[in-house]
């Protein structure tokens, strides 16, 4: 007796030590890996976004004022944007662990409804986002090679080819996936950052007198001393806090604590002492203003950095890419894209997939600016834009969210929002300065990708109110088909529907054709929910419909991929037979045709037939064995 007393007590302390130790590792890992991935976009903006502010502001002869206002207005813009924005509030604002603006626009659908005006509002956001995500790439890789210009002048003229060597290889990589060399993301960011600070903190050392850029009393001061070029280079201060959204967007992949601990502790502070470090490094020099970043560093480490500023830059532009892919799946399970070929890249990881088409685009529109704009200076132009209007749109959700979600008064959720989109309706007057001189370009994305999104919403509600006006309910259907002298087959027969209470066309036309129906029949219904996953407890909902007919309806979340064979195979407890040898699949082929009375423009309708021809083959979509389906044609126009 008295042995054991000890030995439980003792079990229990080893226990407690052992778990916390695990949860430890756990949080440091998701820790150091937020850091590659979710920091990759920010952490890369010193090289550019300080050089580009600064310029404008000493357009007329630098001074050490304009030295300290700029380096005050970049960090403060990290303060309230990224800081108390993101990492403490929008953050707070995940749907079941999930973030990014279409899980936001989930999130308050599920709580307020399925409106109009919230579906155009995150449509106008994730089409912003896309606009960037072309832009990033461009401007983080170019950026980095240019530091060949200051390792040797002579060099100048490979930045561009060499940098569209690394975009290549980046975007041919995609579709091999990043699973193995994900994990060195982290480490190497964290190398990056580390650098970062080491270097700021030398220069600080040597011009303490840029800490007092520290106080916002010297971006104020800048503000209004400098009223006629005070938004310009506001909009180019705002080039510091892009990728921001990013923090919110791979919420699911990390979680919150990781996210806000890496900034706070390690992503903050070396970003900070960079941008401090590079004002230093002015006010010592005020000839380094042409390249504050690189010439920070002495000349036998610049072939180092120029290489370790391209790796991370590689890294900044993989983030984004995935994040599109990401951002693409989420808007076709949600309804706002036509099915695309997603492939997964990793058997283990779900989130690590590859959209073809995606990729290429992105590929030729990243080509095209690097080209077009030939400089990271001429391309910060066109940065920012959209990345504001974005960061205003999650605002507005988030404002419902608080409301609704959080169940704040109107009143309070407005004050809680109201710093933020003042701050940020700043940032767009300032970018909108410069639509002219390139700020078009995301807008000109973006602006397409919203008319696909919205034409797509539009025309399928279209084809599903012609579709359910010349439907046949379910129920009379199936008693009919059970009670007629015809034919049975052996096996299983799956019927996909798109509602659960209306009979598949491609049933009817079964029955019409072959006069047959097999042993067992299933109406397969998919729905998407405004959840990023449904648990395998309420993944189906069962009915039985007769001796020969049932109804199956397969829930998933707007994150997962559809799998129905696999689906069938947990009704083996409702008795039905899976047998892949054995079931056959009926799938309705739509052909989409213009009808003289469309309700949309013709070149609307011309657009909607031409995306139902991009979508990829429900086959491939729903996981089904291509050699056990029959689809059967059904012709519709709008």
């Amino acid at each position: 007796m008295a042995d054991q007393k000890p030995e439980t007590a003792s079990r229990e302390d080893v226990l407690k030590p052992r778990d916390t130790t695990a949860s430890r590792r756990k949080l440091a890992g998701l820790t150091v890996g937020s850091v590659g991935i979710v920091y990759g976009d920010i952490g890369t903006s010193p090289l550019y976004a300080f050089r580009e502010a600064l310029s404008y502001a000493s357009i007329d002869g630098l001074q050490h004022s304009e030295v300290l206002g700029v380096a005050s207005l970049i960090i403060w813009a990290l303060t309230l944007v990224v800081t108390c924005k993101y990492v403490i509030l929008i953050l707070q604002l995940d749907n079941n662990g999930e973030g990014g603006i279409l899980s936001l626009l989930a999130l308050v659908q599920r709580i307020a409804g399925r409106k109009p005006v919230l579906t155009a509002v995150a449509i106008l956001g994730a089409s912003l986002f896309f606009g960037d995500a072309v832009i990033t790439p461009a401007i983080s890789v170019l950026s980095a090679v240019e530091g060949l210009k200051v390792v040797q002048p002579g060099l100048e003229n490979l930045v561009l080819p060499i940098t569209t060597l690394v975009l290549v290889g980046i975007f041919w990589l995609q579709k091999r996936g990043t699973a193995s060399v994900a994990l060195w993301f982290g480490p190497i960011m964290t190398f990056w950052f580390a650098t970062l600070a080491v270097m700021g903190a030398y220069w600080i050392a040597k011009s303490p007198e840029i800490l007092f850029a520290l106080s916002p009393t010297h971006a104020v001061g800048f503000l209004l001393n400098h009223t006629g070029v005070a938004l310009i280079v506001v909009g180019l201060v705002f080039l510091a806090v892009t990728g921001a959204e990013a923090l919110y967007t791979d919420l699911g992949h990390f979680g919150r604590k990781p996210i806000q601990l890496a900034w706070l502790v390690f992503v903050f502070p070396a970003l900070a002492l960079n941008y401090l470090g590079q004002g230093a490094l002015v006010l010592a020099r005020p000839e380094a203003a042409a390249d504050p970043f690189f010439l920070m560093a002495p000349s036998w480490s610049l072939v180092p950095l120029v290489i370790l500023s391209t790796i991370a830059t590689i890294i900044a532009s993989q983030a984004v890419i995935s994040g599109a892919f990401s951002m693409t799946r989420q808007a076709i399970q949600l309804g706002l894209l036509p099915r695309l070929d997603i492939r997964h890249t990793s058997a283990q990881l779900e989130g690590q997939i590859y959209i073809p088409v995606i990729n290429w685009l992105l590929f030729a529109g990243v080509i095209g600016l690097v080209w077009s704009f030939r400089g990271s200076s001429a391309l910060a132009s066109a940065y920012g834009i959209a990345v504001s209007g974005d960061m205003i749109v999650t605002t507005s959700l988030a404002f419902v969210a608080l409301w609704k979600f959080k169940k704040l008064p109107v009143w309070q959720a407005s004050l809680v929002v109201l710093p933020f989109v003042l701050v940020e309706l700043v940032f767009v007057t300032a970018n909108s300065l410069k639509i002219a001189d390139g700020g078009y370009v995301p807008l000109m994305i973006a602006s397409s990708i919203a008319i696909v999104m919205l034409t797509w919403v539009r025309g399928r509600q279209i084809v599903s109110e012609k579709t359910h006006n010349l439907s046949i309910d379910l129920t009379g259907a199936v008693r009919m088909l059970s009670r007629s002298a015809i034919g049975r087959v052996r096996g299983t027969a799956v019927y996909m529907a798109p509602v659960a209470n209306i009979t598949p066309a491609a049933l009817l036309h079964n029955f019409k054709h072959n006069n047959v129906i097999h042993q067992q029949n299933v109406i397969a219904t998919v729905e998407i929910e405004n959840v990023p996953r449904v648990s395998a407890r309420n993944r189906i909902r069962f009915k039985k419909l007769n001796e020969d007919f049932s109804s199956i309806v397969i829930c998933y979340g707007y994150m997962e991929t559809p799998n129905i064979p696999r689906a069938l195979q947990a009704c083996s407890k409702h008795g039905i037979r899976s047998n892949t040898m054995l079931t056959s699949y009926f799938l309705s082929k739509r052909t989409i045709t213009p009808a003289t009375n469309s309700k949309m423009p013709r070149w609307q309708t011309g657009l909607f037939v031409a995306l139902t021809r991009l979508a990829s083959r429900a086959t491939d979509y729903y996981r089904i064995p291509p050699d056990r389906v029959i689809e059967l044609g059904q012709q519709v126009a709008i």
